[in-house]
């Protein structure tokens, strides 16, 4: 018969009077077999884990799943045997098939990504993982910040050993097969370790600042962890270039020449002060293309990937580049700045209104409350409304992508805009002929046809 299943060392618990799965006792004094952790109390079900809560955190990741599947059968109807009519003297038949066999290729990886990643969740909430972390975490220390902490890094480390083998084939097969892999094993490596240090010099201390607030202010903590996000997300805006881009790429100053000049030139007739132009070894990793600005005020900085600088005429480079001044002359760098912001406070808000409620965390399987169980079933307790929140988010972002279409078409030239975008999706194997619906729920930029109409 089954107790339980410990999942870092698939152990079945059992004894020789049957199965006690709402015991209390001490792994060493219930069980036939016990763990190496023979202090730390056995997780196991609990009586009061099976409550609402605990099936609304089952059915929720399972419903958004089933949700995205959906998607991708319609998205998929809408691939072709035929170049479509619309497509012709866009996109060359040849360039069509390879865009449906990679587009392809990418979501069979993402339905066992998807699939793998939401059966450990499933099976950590059910046999109570996330219970199991935490009394380990616990073992450590009776801080409760450093708990939280040592409990947030074992989840990361964890999630990211799961996924590095999908990443791994996604570079590696997926993204060599169609030409796109520029990457070695060596920088593979080097950029997770890079981003792991980041996530602990960054993540770490922020994660602990959060916890430190709560159990200092209470419910209260949201309004200090709002100003303290807030602040990061204004330093990152402005310092990403210089900080973060150096540790995983070389940025070097655009040259004197005729490039640069015309793109002072443009910037300077459209009132946009603009005297940071780099560009970076975007093709170390990948042969796409790609163009960006950071920053405010003194701080602007467009960066151009030296993909772009290879395979784009300098009119077409000035054209992607004045689409980017578009929007920060309408002001949709600054406007979806304060949105996050106020997203981000709203949502801190709502879980300083559950956060002490100790059924979030035994829905998990723990008898004890604490603000790390709670903050992972708020997670997914908000999904749905963070899904809400993207929707509003990704209208609004595809009418900024229009209103900064329009922006050159008035100051620029539409034609050679168009003719950069039908390029770039070309290039990128880009899906041209998404359903309405997929675009509805994933795209933050309109797909390329309904840009070009407008364009002309």
């Amino acid at each position: 018969m089954w107790g339980y299943v410990n999942l870092n060392f698939f152990i079945i618990f059992t004894t020789s009077q049957g199965v006690y799965p709402f015991s209390t006792r001490k792994c060493s004094e219930t069980y036939l077999f016990h763990t190496y952790f023979k202090q730390t109390p056995c997780f196991f079900f609990l009586p009061q884990m099976y409550n609402t809560i605990f099936f609304l955190i089952l059915i929720i990741p399972l419903s958004g799943y089933l949700l995205e599947q959906f998607l991708i059968h319609l998205n998929n109807k809408m691939w072709s045997d035929k170049l479509p009519e619309k497509l012709e003297g866009i996109c060359p038949e040849e360039e069509y098939r390879k865009s449906q066999l990679y587009d392809r290729d990418n979501k069979k990886l993402s339905f066992w990504s998807s699939t793998f990643n939401l059966a450990i969740i499933l099976l950590m909430i059910i046999a109570g993982g996330f219970s199991f972390v935490d009394d380990i975490a616990r073992s450590f220390s009776l801080n409760l910040v450093i708990i939280a902490l040592i409990f947030f890094i074992i989840i990361g480390f964890a999630s990211e050993i799961i996924n590095i083998p999908f990443s791994w084939y996604d570079t590696f097969v997926i993204e060599k097969k169609y030409g796109f892999n520029t990457m070695t094993g060596r920088t593979f490596v080097t950029d997770y370790f890079k981003s792991w240090l980041i996530a602990l010099i960054i993540g770490m201390p922020v994660l602990g600042l959060l916890t430190w607030f709560y159990y200092r202010a209470g419910a209260g903590f949201w309004f200090y962890a709002w100003g303290l996000v807030t602040a990061l997300s204004v330093f990152i805006n402005f310092f990403y270039s210089e900080l973060i881009v150096p540790l995983f790429n070389k940025q070097t100053p655009l040259p004197e020449g005729s490039l640069r000049d015309k793109i002072e030139e443009f910037a300077d007739r459209a009132g946009f002060t603009l005297k940071n132009i780099y560009f970076i070894d975007g093709s170390r990793r990948s042969t796409k293309s790609n163009a960006y600005f950071s920053g405010f005020g003194k701080k602007k900085r467009i960066v151009l990937y030296d993909t772009l600088l290879k395979e784009f005429t300098e009119e077409e480079i000035v054209a992607i580049l004045a689409h980017e001044i578009g929007h920060y002359k309408k002001k949709h760098v600054l406007v979806n700045l304060v949105l996050s912001v106020l997203v981000t406070g709203f949502m801190l808000f709502l879980f300083s209104l559950v956060v002490d409620n100790p059924k979030l965390s035994q829905a998990l399987g723990a008898e004890e409350s604490s603000f790390h169980l709670g903050l992972i079933v708020f997670g997914i307790l908000y999904s749905p409304l963070s899904l809400i929140i993207g929707l509003i988010t990704n209208i609004i972002s595809r009418r900024n992508e229009f209103a900064a279409d329009r922006f050159v078409k008035d100051n620029y030239d539409s034609r050679i805009l168009g003719g950069a975008l039908r390029k770039l999706s070309v290039k990128n194997l880009t899906n041209m002929m998404p359903h309405p619906l997929y675009v509805f729920f994933h795209y933050s930029h309109p797909p390329l046809l309904q840009r070009l109409e407008r364009l002309e």
